[in-house]
């Protein structure tokens, strides 16, 4: 890979010189840049993966890559800003040329781009300055040969949030091991109305192989105690109903996994799991647990809701389809 920096007609496109340039960076915000620091500390990012785009002084553009531990390949486009005090023609051409430049020195070309993903206000529609940022970035994205896979709610539970209580229905046990996870997670796989999960299948991955992805490449990772993990079943069979993950990742305690398997929908199962989950991570005294669900998952939704959880965020995801050269 290369680092190399691009000018054209004024217009420089870098990576970051180290993390002391990271004020350079923080010339236009986001939510998430109370995490860059942190993230060039441990080796989430580098100064190689975060390019500006500079006007003499003033930076117009920026661009970073993330992933989940030191040394790896990059996981996920998760910053990409745009100068409001530029036109919107403007702002989008120097966004693909920042676009451009950037992913062909940071991802090799002929490998798969990392999915973009952005984090919005909930009613970011509503607010004017804010949609024509993002539909700048938007645009920009389309351009270079992505497309939307997936808007999402991004959701929080509260400390002081009444949790309903157990209802009796089923017992719950700890996850003993791996297989015993994947197993009940590739029959949730199977009937997803996830996208990212149907996007997996879509891909030729078997509901199996989509499940120890997830296993391997997300809950292998996490920190926090195993014995949070939950296996939901009847109390007079044992016969398992469903799961829930609750975790601690990089940044929050999170619901990170929740499923009911088929056979047992319909029942309104799905709360008294959920609420399992929300009640183990409340009892560590979290400063709040954090959730997301499909805009278009409606029951998991409504399932957040009945349990307490608020929506804060949205969120939106962006992929492209094949590898192919970096840049377009």
């Amino acid at each position: 890979m290369t680092t190399s920096a691009s000018t054209t007609h004024g217009l420089v496109i870098r990576p970051l010189a180290g993390p002391e340039e990271l004020d350079l960076f923080l010339g236009l915000t986001y939510s998430l840049d109370h995490e860059l620091a942190d993230d060039l500390a441990t080796g989430r990012r580098v100064p190689e993966w975060m390019w500006v785009a500079l006007d003499g002084d003033r930076l117009v553009g920026r661009i970073a890559w993330w992933t989940n531990k030191a040394g790896g390949e990059p996981q996920a486009l998760d910053f990409f800003d745009l100068s409001l005090e530029l036109p919107a023609e403007a702002r989008e051409e120097i966004g693909l040329r920042l676009m451009e430049t950037a992913t062909a020195a940071v991802i090799p070309a002929g490998t798969q781009r990392p999915e973009f993903g952005r984090f919005m206000p909930a009613d970011w529609r509503e607010l004017p300055e804010t949609r024509s940022h993002l539909e700048s970035v938007f645009s920009v994205l389309e351009r270079a040969g992505a497309r939307p896979l997936v808007e999402r709610l991004r959701l929080e539970w509260l400390p002081g949030t009444p949790v309903p209580e157990p209802k009796g229905r089923l017992e719950f046990r700890p996850v003993r091991d791996r297989e015993d996870l994947v197993a009940l997670m590739t029959p949730v796989m199977e009937g997803t109305l996830d996208a990212h999960g149907q996007a997996e299948l879509a891909s030729g991955l078997t509901a199996r192989e989509a499940a120890e992805q997830h296993f391997d490449e997300e809950f292998a990772h996490y920190s926090s105690p195993r014995e949070w993990w939950q296996v939901a079943q009847l109390p007079e069979s044992g016969e398992p109903v469903g799961f829930v993950v609750p975790a601690r990742n990089n940044y929050h305690h999170t619901i990170a996994y929740i499923g009911v398997l088929p056979a047992h929908r319909g029942h309104g199962y799905i709360d008294d799991i959920l609420a399992e989950g929300t009640r183990i991570l409340a009892a560590v005294d979290v400063p709040r647990v954090r959730a997301a669900t499909d805009l278009g998952n409606v029951p998991m939704a409504a399932s957040f809701a009945r349990t307490g959880y608020d929506t804060f965020e949205r969120a939106i995801n962006y992929v492209w389809d094949a590898p192919g050269a970096s840049g377009s």
